[in-house]
């Protein structure tokens, strides 16, 4: 005799997917407003490689220690540049490849290894593969999982911000919004197509996720080397998220940057710029972003400036086989009508 046992494993997975797909559908799911629980917060900061996430998040971390807060800076792009500018141009070892040293020496990685400290902001970087050898994403991943083991949950800091590659938002690089690791977002972009494409594919991610059942939300944007075009003002408008500083585009910050000089200070002209920035993404709530279809994205620009007007021509067989497009005989025998 055999018994139909029921396999609750599906049953659960069933429901489990049954509630997901519930969720997506509900259309009036609001991003909570209320201040983060959690003591610290964790900000994944997310733009294009090159825009200037690197520079803005130095002169940000130390500015807010400046004002009395306990910040730690964590770089998580393969390029490994994020702590650059704190440290004087100096590279930091990173957590992947001092671990990866430990363990051939058979030791074990110490927090001193791998965190350092400049002007009351502590700093780290996780670092990647090389070129060839990995997967980044993969290599963030692992990186997180070795500052669990060095206690990063029992960590005592007012912020934690995190420093992303925007141009990508899969595995290991879509991890803060992902897995809910993070309270909010913030993009920084500038007023050109490229960098606002990222900051549109990073709401959609968000906006994804949230359909999910996820938490995340964008807290604004921080518009670097604005050149007072206002493409990316126009972005945030109709993304419907706070700007929460333009950075301008100006020949000392760039000598200064290209010079690992730190500007985020009281004691710089551009203090307090950055001061008020540091209060904004203090204070910013999350908010759920409505991100732009390709059309709208183009729409924000001139169309002479990005080819928005030219048309869609479809290509014909003839066009695909060239020389070859030649009619052949038909090997189809056809009959006449009776």
């Amino acid at each position: 005799m055999t018994l139909d046992v029921p396999n609750l494993r599906d049953d659960a997975m069933e429901t489990h997917h049954d509630r997901l797909r519930a969720e997506a559908a509900e259309p009036t799911l609001e991003v909570p407003q209320a201040e983060p629980t959690s003591k610290t917060q964790i900000i994944a900061i997310y733009g294009k490689g090159g825009i200037g996430k690197s520079f803005t998040l130095a002169n940000l971390s130390h500015m807010m220690a400046e004002q009395g807060k306990r910040v730690l800076l964590i770089g998580c792009d393969p390029k490994s540049d994020t702590t650059s500018l704190l440290f004087g141009g100096k590279a930091c070892p990173t957590i992947i490849e001092t671990s990866t040293r430990k363990k051939l020496a058979g030791e074990e990685v110490q927090i001193g290894d791998v965190c350092f400290k400049r002007g009351g902001v502590y700093a780290m970087e996780l670092g990647g593969p090389e070129v060839g050898r990995g997967c980044g994403g993969r290599g963030i991943i692992h990186g997180f999982e070795l500052l669990e083991k060095l206690g990063f949950h029992d960590w005592d800091f007012d912020y934690v911000l995190l420093d992303f590659l925007g141009d990508v938002v899969c595995g290991g690089f879509g991890l803060p919004i992902a897995r809910d690791m993070a309270q909010k977002v913030i993009l920084v972009a500038s007023n050109d197509l490229q960098s606002l494409y990222v900051a549109n594919n990073v709401c959609s991610a968000v906006e994804y996720f949230r359909k999910m059942g996820g938490n995340v939300g964008v807290a604004g944007l921080v518009i670097n080397k604005d050149d007072g075009t206002g493409e990316a003002a126009a972005f945030a408008e109709a993304v419907d998220i706070p700007i929460l500083a333009a950075i301008p585009q100006d020949d000392d910050l760039r000598k200064k940057s290209a010079n690992y000089q730190i500007v985020g200070s009281m004691e710089s002209q551009w203090g307090p710029l950055f001061a008020e920035l540091g209060v904004q993404v203090a204070d910013a709530p999350p908010m759920r972003p409505e991100p732009l279809d390709q059309d709208g994205l183009l729409g924000l620009f001139d169309s002479k400036d990005t080819g928005g007007d030219v048309v869609l021509v479809p290509a014909t067989d003839e066009d695909m086989r060239g020389k070859n497009a030649a009619p052949k005989q038909s090997l189809e025998v056809v009959y006449d009508n009776v």
